[in-house]
């Protein structure tokens, strides 16, 4: 049995409460959400937006590009760039094809 090597996920997790986004790579979006909503880590920063809900996942990734994927999203400081990435379907593939 192989090794699946596109087995990470960027996700992009919402909080309605304060109205932020928070990106993370992961190789389980569902228990992350989980970890997010539980208060696993007391100073972590999404201990402030509970409950979050997972907004997008971008799965099949391998790690490298997963990580890539997330720096991106992130350096663009952008709640707009992330609804866009929901609503164009087509820039997550681009995203995907300059991080090969």
């Amino acid at each position: 049995m192989g090794l699946n090597k596109n087995k990470y996920s960027v996700y992009i997790i919402h909080s309605k409460s304060t109205n932020r986004y928070y990106t993370g790579t992961t190789d389980s979006p569902e228990k992350r959400l989980i970890e997010h909503n539980s208060i696993k880590y007391d100073n972590a920063y999404t201990k402030a937006g509970i409950p979050w809900k997972l907004f997008l996942i971008i799965d099949s990734l391998h790690s490298k590009q997963a990580f890539s994927i997330e720096k991106h999203i992130k350096s663009m400081k952008s709640k707009k760039h992330i609804e866009n990435l929901k609503r164009y379907p087509e820039m997550i593939e681009k995203l995907k094809e300059k991080f090969q």
